[in-house]
């Protein structure tokens, strides 16, 4: 999550992706994500089990902020918001 190209990042893990953006989007999700307005998804990854998704979110927010940009910027870089690509 975002609140911009370049802004500030969020990374999390939910089972429910789409309600998860949404619970953000509208301000229910409180703490950071709320004081930083970030409500634009950028990037998402599919896991097979919610141990692999830990894992990896684990690894990502130990990334340098460069990287987790260039990823991001890898497969969106236009920083569009993909909330209504969700199914």
């Amino acid at each position: 999550m975002t609140n911009g190209p370049n802004g500030t990042l969020y990374v999390g893990v939910t089972a429910d992706l789409k309600r998860r953006v949404h619970e953000h989007r509208t301000g229910d999700a409180g703490g950071f994500t709320k004081r930083y307005r970030l409500t634009q998804l950028v990037y998402a990854e599919a896991h097979d089990t919610i141990q692999s998704a830990i894992q990896r979110e684990t690894s990502i927010k130990r990334w340098p902020r460069a990287w987790k940009l260039r990823t991001i910027h890898a497969l969106n870089p236009d920083w569009r918001d993909l909330y209504d690509d969700l199914t």
